[in-house]
């Protein structure tokens, strides 16, 4: 194997057969003429290996010539046992040749003579000269057994034929002067079964074919389908490099910098971008190869290690000179490159053990230094070594006594890895059901997944909703509520634990530190992700709107009971942060389309502007009983409040006479500082214009609607007798008693309890100075 893989490097680098031969065995002396040049080497797969340990390999040469050399350990190193003529022309020229399953296919270019009459008129025809062959062939002990060539298709432009499992990809070659229209595509084809696929790497699949049988395609009736796109001025971008994964995808490098996966269904898969700019500047020399999952690419002096599974750059390796890749059938899991300098392989270095103690502690201290970060003042970035210290560390006490028992037994290797376990059991526990959760998912039936789902949204938003929500949870909270809406509305329930009372309202049972994540308020500018109250009223108004405004009563009593609480900091609302009202009002998604909801938030706020927003709004619609109720409900609320409900209820009386069969109730509300000026000087504004329309329901001379001094009567009346009746708010001051009060009695039966040191001097005196004596 090692002779074999000498003989491949030997037989490349110069293009002859002879004149580069490494020692590892005689040489193969060559029947063809010195003057053919190598067109490629070919190994048949395993299968096709003798019993006996031998290996056999192709030499093919551009004339056409095929040379089958044996190589065995127990013989004289290679021999020769079979060649033959691969084409049928003599005058043909092999420019691309590959093995796939049990056929050769190539790519020859043929004389003009020999070319069919069947070309596309429009480009010369010189550059439709090649065509796509195929053979059978069969190696056994005997020696070598040729299939019939032949020809699957005719006229078509120079190709690289790359195998990749069953697909031979039919690629543009670089070196020829590109044909521009038909340089946009490439062809992927089936030898067992004659089906060619036209792709592109900007649109994926064009056109699908299958030949028929026993009949030869012709290139220009092949893609004649896809002249539309042919024609557009969209250019794809050229492909740089290509290595086939043997599974019947094709790894491309494109121009544009990416590496994809042209996968055999058509799907472009992208999976890395270099820097911008690495092809330019490292120019055209660059190489791509697959080794098992690691995707190892050269461009210039950088080799770049990439894994093929998730896109992610594992390494990067500065190169002393340029290389080129090659995979070692032997080793084909180390990317091995080929330079000037040498050969090079690429080892992974053994990963050193880690003691995972040291890790559990290493991340407490970093959630704990992202945890004080978040929280500080200061601009200076904290770092874990200042946390140590500098004693900055001033975790909760179970965690502070895990770190401190590790870092003092560190040296004696004591339990502090099962301390720090013990102490971070809950968090652990809780991962751990995640992942069950996870695996069940994907193990699970359809009929098992809706539950599966159900379970793992429940965990994921009562562990979001456990503690403070930064800008990353929060965006992932925003995904979760939209992917999975009824999921997410069964665990709002049950995580806040709402509960629906007999009387119409909502009760919750839930912590306050959850209730604090809800009523988070807003910050300007406002974040790209929705926040958690609106994420909950969402979710409420779309499977259940009449809880909506009693969820707002419900979150506005937490935000009160959270004032006398350690937490109501950043609750309480401040003059920059929105009323949950209106956050609440925000959720609906057309202003008028929902005017009864409307309200009911309104009026839930019990705010005073809410309050008259909500009354116009009912007035609006025509809903005069309603109008009334509310009035009746506010006019308590407030003496600024019940002026303004009524000066604005006595506004409508002016203008029409829908509220006339509420007129007791409304004079009933009428304020007591309200003068009989004042509610003429209202009705005289707001009386409506003698050439404007009669308004509502009562048109004619009939039922006029126009204000009479007959319906203000009873509201004049009643103010009047309240202005020249003598107020009873002050009777009791400035009525006099008809008798004066007893006068107090003026002897003093006892002295009283003294108090300062000037009353026990005066006690001690008589009224002319002298000396008294205490009895």
């Amino acid at each position: 194997m090692r002779s074999l893989y000498w003989l491949l490097i030997s037989l490349r680098r110069a293009g002859s057969s002879s004149s580069s031969w490494i020692p590892d065995g005689p040489a193969p002396s060559s029947s063809s003429p010195v003057s053919a040049a190598l067109s490629d080497l070919l190994r048949p797969p395993t299968p096709l290996v003798s019993d006996d340990g031998s290996t056999v390999l192709g030499v093919i040469f551009e004339n056409g010539k095929v040379e089958f050399w044996r190589f065995s350990e127990r013989k004289s190193g290679w021999n020769l046992f079979h060649s033959a003529d691969l084409c049928n022309s003599p005058r043909a020229k092999i420019v691309s040749v590959c093995l796939c399953q049990n056929f050769i296919i190539w790519c020859e270019e043929r004389p003009p003579s020999e070319l069919q009459s069947s070309s596309v008129s429009s480009v010369p025809r010189n550059n439709f000269r090649f065509c796509i062959c195929k053979r059978t062939f069969e190696v056994d002990e005997g020696g070598v057994s040729l299939g019939g060539v032949k020809i699957a298709l005719h006229n078509n432009p120079c190709y690289l034929v790359v195998s990749s499992g069953d697909l031979v990809y039919l690629l543009p070659d670089t070196n020829e002067h590109p044909i521009i229209p038909v340089s946009k595509v490439f062809l992927a084809w089936s030898p067992q079964h004659d089906i060619f696929k036209v792709h592109s790497v900007s649109s994926g699949t064009l056109l699908i074919r299958n030949s028929t049988a026993n009949k030869e395609s012709d290139f220009k009736r092949l893609v004649t389908d896809c002249i539309g796109i042919l024609s557009l001025n969209i250019t794809p971008p050229d492909i740089c490099g290509f290595c086939p994964t043997g599974a019947g995808d094709l790894l491309l490098l494109l121009s544009t910098g990416w590496v994809c996966t042209m996968q055999r269904d058509g799907v472009l898969r992208h999976i890395y971008k270099l820097p911008d700019n690495c092809l330019t500047t490292c120019g055209t020399q660059n190489s791509l190869k697959l080794y098992r999952d690691i995707i190892a690419l050269t461009a210039g002096r950088m080799m770049y290690l990439i894994d093929a599974k998730c896109g992610l750059e594992m390494q990067r390796i500065t190169l002393k000179r340029e290389g080129l890749l090659f995979v070692n059938c032997l080793e084909s899991h180390s990317p091995q490159m080929l330079s000037e300098s040498g050969l090079f392989v690429v080892i992974q270095r053994e990963v050193e053990n880690i003691n995972p103690s040291a890790i559990l502690a290493e991340a407490v201290f970093e959630e704990a230094c992202k945890y004080y970060q978040q929280r500080s003042l200061s601009t200076t970035q904290l770092t874990v070594e200042k946390l140590k210290k500098g004693g900055m560390f001033q975790a909760p006490i179970s965690l502070a006594a895990i770190i401190r028992d590790y870092l003092s037994n560190q040296k004696m290797k004591s339990a502090g890895h099962e301390k720090l376990l013990s102490s971070l059991d809950s968090e652990l526990k809780s991962l751990v059901a995640l992942e069950d959760i996870k695996t069940s998912m994907v193990k699970a039936s359809e009929k098992n997944l809706a539950n599966s789902c159900e379970t793992l949204v429940h965990q994921e938003i009562s562990r979001l909703l456990s503690s403070e929500i930064d800008r990353e949870n929060l965006q992932y909270l925003n995904s979760i509520f939209n992917l999975f809406p009824t999921e997410t509305w069964q665990a709002v329930q049950t995580v806040l634990q709402l509960r629906c009372n007999g009387e119409g309202s909502l009760s919750s049972k839930a912590p306050a530190e959850l209730w604090k994540i809800v009523l988070c308020p807003t910050h300007a500018p406002a974040n790209v992700a929705v926040p958690v109250f609106e994420l909950l009223c969402h979710t409420i108004f779309k499977f259940q709107p009449s809880w909506l405004p009693r969820f707002l009563e419900l979150a506005q009593q937490q935000s009160v009971s959270s004032t006398t609480s350690s937490w109501s900091f950043g609750v309480k609302e401040s003059s920059e942060s929105l009323p949950l009202y209106k956050r609440a009002l925000a959720v609906l998604p057309c202003k008028g389309a929902y005017q009864d909801l409307e309200v009911e938030l309104l009026l839930c706020s019990q705010r005073p502007n809410a309050v008259m927003q909500a009354l116009r709004i009912l007035m609006g619609l025509g809903q005069w009983d309603r109008v009334t109720q509310v009035a009746q409900r506010f006019c308590c609320q407030s003496p600024l409040l019940n002026k303004e409900i009524f000066t604005t209820l006595l506004c409508e009386v002016s203008q029409h006479r829908h509220l006339d069969p509420y007129l007791d109730l409304l004079w009933a509300l009428c304020p007591e500082d309200m003068t009989v000026t004042g509610i003429l000087n209202i009705v005289l504004k707001n009386l409506p214009s003698s050439g404007q329309s009669c308004t509502g329901p009562f048109q004619g001379s009939q039922h006029s609607s126009q204000l009479t001094i007959g319906l203000l009567k009873p509201l004049l009346t009643k103010v009047l007798q309240r202005e020249t009746k003598p107020s009873q708010r002050y009777a009791d001051i400035l009525q006099s008693p008809t008798h004066p009060p007893p006068t107090p009695p003026r002897q003093v039966k006892g002295l009283p309890k003294v108090t300062t040191e000037l009353d026990i001097d005066l006690s001690e005196r008589g009224p002319s100075g002298s000396q008294v004596g205490l009895v």
